[in-house]
């Protein structure tokens, strides 16, 4: 197996020869960011029991995969998530009250409603709206990555998948495209041991996921997914390879679902207690903040108040997000054609 990338060692120490170029303030924003994710997860995922949102599908125990990554993107890039990308929507700038608007498909919703929910986008953070449909995102990322490439933007592109992704068409159509047009794009393959109910083992018989970046021309990178640092380090290696013309990179981010794959799954009935157990020792808010403790930024009370901080403003952004009103049902109609036809104006009438 290819060497794992890790930064955060087991007493918190990191490589004092690893130059990542964070300060105090960046590690901050990273812990803050990961524990309101985790905090946005549970509450979502509180109110669909309680039958105020259809569907969730959260990150928890992958948070330091998209939000460890986001920190190494600037803010000309396109980020193309899959299901499981609040975290880098959040430290992208994204706001609480938006996510929450699309599970609700009020009208404050950016899309109004008619996405499918946990599958969201936001324009002014180039986070593009994915599809259902597993991997399509990748040829649409480096898509835009060779048109930036085409025009001479400095703009990259960094694409989210998991480990089932890697099982599908467009995976290998991305991957040869990035690799023929040797493209800007960061293919970010977040194996979390699980396509739902099918373990990594039944995807692949290649040893691991980074490796298949060879029989494309360009390099694969595996990393600790559960260590934000190593995650971050990873992916602004990729990135500054990709801005000075090296083409992309696929990195593979070790890391585990530790919640159910959607609220409409019981991972009881495919995985064990006791791998549940070991990965959980690996929690990557723990791992964090261990580093934080060693470094001497965090303590009892700066957790207390994190937390508490990041309650108030889940808190606060569902009460306003359900507030607002359901979208006006002319919005079915008006961004089909720059001119509603007279079909849908027909149908329009008789709903």
């Amino acid at each position: 197996m290819q060497r794992v990338v890790q930064v955060i060692k087991a007493d918190g120490a990191t490589d004092e020869r690893l130059n990542l170029g964070l300060s105090a303030a960046d590690i901050l924003r990273l812990y803050r960011t990961m524990v309101l994710t985790r905090t946005l997860d549970t509450k979502m995922t509180s109110l669909q029991r309680q039958g105020r949102i259809g569907f969730y599908l959260s990150s928890f125990g992958e948070e330091a995969c998209s939000v460890g990554s986001a920190l190494a993107m600037s803010e000309q890039d396109w980020f193309f998530p899959a299901y499981r990308e609040q975290g880098a929507a959040l430290l992208r700038g994204v706001p609480l009250r938006s996510i929450i608007a699309h599970l609700l498909g009020s009208a404050e919703d950016e899309f109004k409603g008619r996405s499918l929910p946990g599958i969201f986008g936001n324009k002014s953070a180039r986070f593009v709206i994915p599809s259902a449909p597993v991997a399509s995102q990748i040829p649409h990322a480096v898509g835009v990555s060779l048109a930036a490439q085409i025009l001479g933007h400095e703009s990259i592109a960094i694409v989210y998948f998991g480990d089932g992704a890697t099982s599908a068409n467009d995976f290998h159509c991305g991957m040869n495209f990035a690799g023929v047009y040797h493209t800007p794009t960061i293919l970010f393959c977040k194996n979390n041991q699980y396509a739902i109910s099918t373990p990594t083992k039944r995807q692949t018989a290649s040893d691991g996921i980074a490796v298949k970046a060879r029989a494309y021309g360009f390099d694969g990178v595996m990393v600790d997914g559960n260590d934000v640092l190593a995650v971050y380090l990873a992916t602004r290696r990729a990135v500054e390879k990709a801005r000075s013309g090296g083409g992309p990179t696929l990195i593979e981010s070790l890391t585990y679902r530790l919640s159910a794959h959607s609220t409409s799954d019981d991972p009881r009935r495919y995985r064990s207690d006791s791998e549940y157990r070991e990965w959980i020792k690996r929690d990557p808010i723990a791992i964090l903040k261990l580093h934080m403790d060693r470094i001497g930024i965090w303590n009892k009370e700066y957790e207390e108040e994190t937390q508490a901080d990041a309650e108030r403003q889940v808190t606060k952004a569902i009460r306003l997000a359900e507030s607002a009103p359901r979208p006006d049902p002319i919005t079915l109609i008006t961004d089909v054609y720059s001119e509603p036809t007279l079909a849908l104006r027909e149908q329009y009438e008789s709903l």
